[in-house]
């Protein structure tokens, strides 16, 4: 017989976290399913390095999204720190600290204290986001033509356009031009935050997050097993796993009977759980996530600029706005771009917390890179060599703009190899069941209804009544937010 629950929670990561905290904070029975051997799913930090005290933030890494109100109402205890610089873009022997993004700025400003209370609200119509929003230039810029069009009008340059469209690009496979607009949703999702858009260090790595939101839902009552891969759900809530525990020398397979079903996996994941045909448009990942432990910072090409500055916040390398587009194009044809663009940052250097004592007394750092227009279709074929030349030339683009190559720079584990991993779209879908590697699980939706019939729902539900999305997959799902986690838990109590 199967055990009843009133909700069973699919998958560990932070968002089916945030639900299973709410959910039994209200009183409701709480069984969340993972089948990896730890919670957090992309949010997790690991010692990649054998014998290297280095806690790194191995996939997501930094957090805008997830609403401070939200973790006040948790009680977590994590601390977001700011960065004390926010960008550095090199160009040529020299590069722009900081830049002052002027009317651009203060319009995203508008339009994220607009939006971000909607985004743990029921789904606003589209016509009463656009007067919240109350600025026809900035709707018309942003929700209805290109991104690529307002940049160009906005700014002359060819670096500051680059520096802007990264926002639009950062996890999504377009160019600045695509008529279906999913560079601009990726755009507003990376600068809506909090009503900021301002992108925070998790003091400790992202596997604080994950061991904050843990303990909160453990605290509250909820069941979060481990190791338990779910094989099947049925549109009446039944739930059949493996694992989870381990019965005279074999794995036990269990069943859960709930009242409601929270999906924290992508929604092609949900489709091949359910038995169904898997949705027409399968998503694809476009990015090449490199982590690092470095000796020392290396030298930078501009000696104006200390690499203390130039790497706390985000380096822009070979980003600028016709490189992005060259690189797109290569990506579209097939290649791995000549010039990888790419964004760079030391989570060392705004918490040490990461680094073991002996690695801080060395003066170890860290690295993360965020490779740009690596589609996952460049791997299909021969992933091995595909994912070799792709790091590559992402060094070889990150050299262009030191006054050393960065592997001279590397720390050595303990059998002496290079401190460096990589991760491709593949990768990530092997590792962490993200669909083509997709980091938002599929192409981000806008944060509002698009049809009148959508118009009050919390942007989680299914064909399915007993099942609804709670991870990234959901409308308003994307990033390290907890966002689609509190609006499935707010669809059950609100449906009691």
């Amino acid at each position: 017989m199967a055990q009843p629950v009133d909700v069973a929670i699919v998958g560990g990561g932070h968002n089916g976290l945030v639900a299973a905290a709410l959910l039994a904070r209200a009183g409701r029975s709480v069984l969340l399913l993972e089948r990896r051997e730890h919670l957090g799913g992309a949010t997790v930090s690991e010692r990649p390095f054998a014998g290297v005290d280095a806690r790194l933030s191995r996939y997501s890494y930094l957090v805008s999204l997830f609403p401070r109100a939200l973790a006040h109402e948790l009680g977590l205890r994590l601390e977001l720190r700011r960065r004390r610089v926010a960008s550095y873009t090199p160009v040529g022997d020299g590069g722009v600290l900081n830049p002052d993004l002027g009317a651009w700025s203060s319009m995203t400003g508008r339009i994220a204290r607009a939006l971000a209370p909607t985004l743990t609200q029921p789904l606003p119509a589209r016509e009463h986001a656009r007067a919240l929003v109350a600025d026809d230039e900035a709707w018309e810029a942003v929700f209805e033509r290109p991104i690529g069009e307002a940049v160009e009008r906005a700014f002359a340059g060819d670096t500051l356009r680059g520096i802007v469209l990264t926002d639009a690009l950062i996890g999504t496979f377009a160019s600045a031009h695509d008529a279906d607009l999913r560079q601009n949703r990726c755009f507003l999702y990376h600068v809506v935050g909090n009503g900021t858009g301002d992108w925070d260090v998790p003091v400790g790595g992202m596997g604080a997050l994950t061991d904050a939101l843990a303990g909160a839902a453990r605290a509250a009552g909820a069941q979060l097993r481990t190791g338990a891969e779910v094989t099947a759900v049925s549109p009446e809530g039944e739930v059949r796993f493996e694992g989870g525990a381990v019965q005279a020398g074999r794995v036990q397979a269990g069943r859960v009977q709930a009242g409601r079903v929270l999906a924290n996996v992508a929604p092609a994941v949900l489709a091949r759980l359910l038995g169904e045909p898997p949705p027409a448009d399968r998503p694809e990942g476009a990015q090449l996530k490199v982590n690092m432990v470095l000796r020392r910072l290396p030298r930078l090409r501009d000696p104006a600029v200390d690499p203390r500055d130039a790497f706390a916040g985000t380096l822009h390398v070979n980003e600028g706005y016709a490189q992005l587009q060259r690189a797109y194009e290569q990506a579209a044809s097939g290649r791995i771009p000549d010039l990888p663009p790419c964004e760079v940052y030391c989570h060392s250097l705004t918490d040490p917390s990461i680094l073991g004592s002996g690695l801080r007394a060395a003066g170890a750092q860290t690295l993360t890179l965020f490779g740009l227009h690596m589609p996952a279709r460049l791997f299909r074929d021969h992933p091995g060599a595909a994912k070799r030349a792709a790091v590559e030339a992402t060094l070889r683009s990150l050299d262009a703009v030191l006054a050393e190559p960065i592997e001279d720079c590397l720390w050595l584990d303990a059998h002496g190899a290079p401190c460096l991993e990589a991760r491709t779209p593949p990768e990530l879908e092997a590792e962490l069941g993200l669909p083509g590697g997709h980091i938002f699980h599929r192409d981000l939706a806008w944060p509002f209804a698009e049809d009148e019939a959508q118009a009050g729902t919390w942007g989680v539900e299914t064909p399915h009544e007993r099942i609804l999305l709670c991870g990234a997959g959901a409308r308003r799902g994307g990033g390290v937010s907890g966002i689609p986690g509190h609006n499935a838990a707010r669809a059950v109590l609100d449906a009691a």
